[in-house]
């Protein structure tokens, strides 16, 4: 790992601390230390989610044309500007703006942190870098939550002004961290169409691939990620009596199995189809939604439900971990040269629009109709398998499966063609 990847890196930790950091106590912090009412509270919610959608087809513009740094530097200042506003807003106008530049560079962030890691990366790498991306964006979220926790105090509001200060000045620490950074030029990719013209969605759109892995980027994210603090904990709490602290508990191992298996599933990625590894994600969500059927539908003990519960959510962490090093450096590899920041882009705004009509979705569907809501995402996530082996038909040998790239250039420097199958 060079110089330039390990500040990336920071780049992807810090920017998930910060967002841990403040973002789960926006609610608590709008109605009740404010006392703005539940209905601002939503509204900021909602505001941090639309400002993402607005921000993220023009982030992938500028990417391209004035490169991810200068990007990754304005979302940062944004981003602190709209952290430290907020911290001090009264009213309800103040919070929304705030709410506002604070989603915004947030958002542009990842795209440009992403097509940064595929500037310092080769396809054979680029798994692996990925894979270290999502464990430090878990770890970084992690441990903001965790801190911001025991530094909240919901009797006062100087200490949400402290803890919002405190995420201020993570990102502009990170400015200048990545300030002096020095960039690569990012290597074409084998397969990768040529550009015609540098930017644009025409172009994009008329990538069947891309717009095949889009689509099954959203019925990832709408499935899984749109679910966890929604639909399926609706569903555990009304329909399997899950607890606050069972809650917890099964959040807790979602985290830790992806901590764990993240580098011990990495090796068994590396050296398979993308194609088919993402169909098995959709096979194990499957199991994990049967699992989630029997904990508030079957007529076991409630100890039995809990732990059919915690196991749905640590089989989506095994999911999620054969995802982050197959799914990102795809979304790199189907990308002409130059146009990494607009692809990521178009997918960071396609995982954004998962994740807000899935909670809309989920919610409801979980507390009042149980079994329509298992049944629906069962089909979802086998829905998951079918497309990914639809998008393998799309894909070049070398993008489904990178490692065949290495093969060949062994092959060209002497081995025979048995050791190379071999």
């Amino acid at each position: 790992m060079g110089a330039a990847m390990r500040r990336i890196h920071v780049g992807n930790a810090l920017s998930a601390f910060g967002l841990g950091f403040t973002v789960p106590y926006l609610y608590v912090y709008v109605a009740q230390v404010r006392g703005l009412g539940a209905m601002t509270a939503g509204l900021v919610l909602a505001v941090f989610a639309v400002a993402a959608l607005v921000v993220l087809p023009f982030a992938g513009r500028a990417i391209v044309r004035r490169g991810p740094l200068p990007v990754l530097l304005v979302a940062l200042i944004t981003a602190a500007l709209g952290a430290l506003s907020l911290g001090l807003a009264g009213h309800a106008e103040t919070v929304l703006l705030s709410a506002a530049a604070l989603g915004a560079g947030q958002a542009v962030m990842q795209p440009a942190l992403a097509t940064m890691i595929v500037d310092c990366s080769t396809s054979e790498t680029r798994s692996r870098a990925f894979a270290t991306q999502f464990f430090l964006q878990n770890l970084g979220l992690g441990v903001g939550g965790l801190i911001g926790g025991h530094l909240v105090d919901t009797s006062s509001a100087t200490s949400f002004t402290v803890l919002f200060a405190i995420e201020a000045a993570v990102f502009l620490l990170l400015v200048v961290v990545m300030a002096t950074l020095r960039l690569p030029h990012a290597p074409r990719i084998e397969g990768a169409p040529t550009p015609s013209a540098k930017g644009s969605w025409k172009q994009l759109l008329g990538n069947r691939a891309m717009v095949q892995l889009c689509l099954l980027g959203f019925v990832l994210f709408f499935a899984c990620y749109g679910q966890f603090e929604s639909g399926l904990s609706a569903y555990g709490v009304e329909a399997a009596g899950i607890s606050p602290s069972a809650m917890g508990t099964a959040l807790a191992a979602n985290t830790a199995v992806i901590v764990v298996a993240q580098f011990a599933v990495l090796k068994f990625v590396e050296r398979r189809r993308r194609s088919r590894v993402i169909a098995a994600v959709g096979i194990i969500w499957s199991v994990a939604w049967i699992v989630a059927g029997y904990a508030g539908l079957g007529h076991g003990s409630q100890e039995m439900a809990t732990a059919a519960f915690v196991s749905t959510y640590a089989l989506f962490g095994l999911g999620e971990a054969m995802l982050s090093p197959t799914v990102a450096p795809l979304v790199a590899d189907l990308a002409p040269e130059g146009m990494a920041g607009q692809y990521n882009s178009a997918f960071a705004l396609v995982k954004q629009l998962a994740l807000a009509v899935g909670p809309a979705v989920g919610g409801p569907m979980g507390a009042s109709l149980p079994t329509p809501y298992i049944v629906t995402f069962l089909l979802f996530s086998l829905g998951i398998t079918y497309l990914a082996v639809r998008l393998g038909r799309q894909l070049t040998p070398v993008q489904n499966q990178p490692s065949l790239r290495k093969s060949r250039v062994v092959a060209q420097g002497g081995a025979t063609s048995e050791s190379v199958a071999a």
